[in-house]
């Protein structure tokens, strides 16, 4: 079921300060901020050889991110994403394993347009999992 590492995602403060630091001392190709409302995000993406580093930082106060960094107020990692060729299919068989998805449990559009889900961290070791349709 699971496949590739997409991405991981750290969530930040100053989305522009962050984008640089990837930008000018590592070198990495850095994609424009894009706002999500519907996620209540505005994203960045770094684009590394084998996966990117998604950087996220609130929009709006009802945003989760807001809420990460009041309890991790220097952000950090905020999920991991991997990619599965059937979003319905891994959804089903994860809540038939008694794993919890997120939310209404129906895939919602991503931040690259595709479907996702997110499984509760608690049964994932502690680590929010985003899992999108490849």
């Amino acid at each position: 079921m699971i496949g590739r590492l997409n991405h991981v995602a750290i969530a930040v403060r100053d989305i522009g300060k962050a984008a640089a630091v990837y930008r000018d001392v590592f070198g990495a190709k850095v994609s424009a901020a894009v706002a999500l409302p519907d996620h209540g995000v505005t994203t960045v993406f770094v684009t590394l050889p084998n996966a990117k580093i998604e950087l996220l930082q609130p929009l709006g106060e009802g945003s989760p991110i807001a809420k990460f960094l009041e309890r991790n107020p220097d952000g950090g990692m905020h999920h991991v994403c991997y990619e599965v060729d059937d979003i319905g299919a891994a959804g089903d068989a994860l809540r038939a394993a008694g794993l919890r998805v997120l939310g209404d449990g129906a895939p919602k559009p991503g931040a690259h347009g595709k479907p996702v889900l997110f499984l509760h961290p608690k049964d994932f070791s502690g680590t929010l999992v985003e899992l999108e349709q490849a």
